[in-house]
């Protein structure tokens, strides 16, 4: 029997929000794919690496849909924590760069935002947090409280983590240019 289970509540909660976040990403990206590729290709991480940039949105696609199942689960949230540590190596490399500018790809296809450090720990901090979806369940029978539980909290999750995400892109960036940081 495994040190902890989780308790399926918390478990459906964690994989609801990773599920959205996966998934919306996809979409955002699939909506415009050939800006998605530009952006990509702004990266300079690979030569060619356009081309490739179709596999992005799959990927997280397939992470998303692949955490609502507990055969697949396990490797979605592996492939969830592998994409989100790739993004967050992919900004800093560029930020040591010194390559400020370039749009962070995270958006819908009409959203330009300039890569930023807090865009890394934010990445690798969901892909600490995605690694609870590996955990086992425990056996207790989710209750009709319980989904209301879940749903209420994927919801509540979804609006501070945009909130958030949009406080942080908007705030950081004017009051660095109050201080006078590049």
């Amino acid at each position: 029997m495994p040190a902890y289970m989780l308790d399926p509540a918390v478990g459906a909660l964690l994989v609801g929000c990773y599920a959205l976040l996966f998934a919306s990403a996809a979409l955002h990206k699939l909506v415009d794919l050939p800006r998605f590729a530009a952006v990509v290709d702004a990266y300079a991480l690979l030569p060619g690496s356009a081309r490739l940039a179709w596999a992005v949105p799959l990927s997280e696609l397939g992470a998303g849909v692949g955490m609502l199942s507990g055969l697949t689960r396990p490797w979605a949230g592996v492939l969830g924590a592998v994409l989100l540590v790739a993004y967050a190596l992919a900004i800093g490399v560029n930020l040591h760069r010194g390559r400020t500018d370039l749009a962070c790809g995270c958006g819908g296809p009409n959203e330009r935002r300039a890569i930023a450090p807090w865009m890394v720990w934010r990445n690798l901090a969901l892909a600490l947090l995605v690694s609870g979806t590996l955990l086992k369940w425990s056996p207790r029978p989710m209750l009709s409280v319980d989904a209301l539980t879940v749903a209420a909290g994927v919801a509540t999750v979804a609006l501070l983590y945009v909130s958030l995400d949009r406080l942080l892109g908007q705030v950081l960036p004017r009051a660095q240019l109050l201080r006078g940081s590049p």
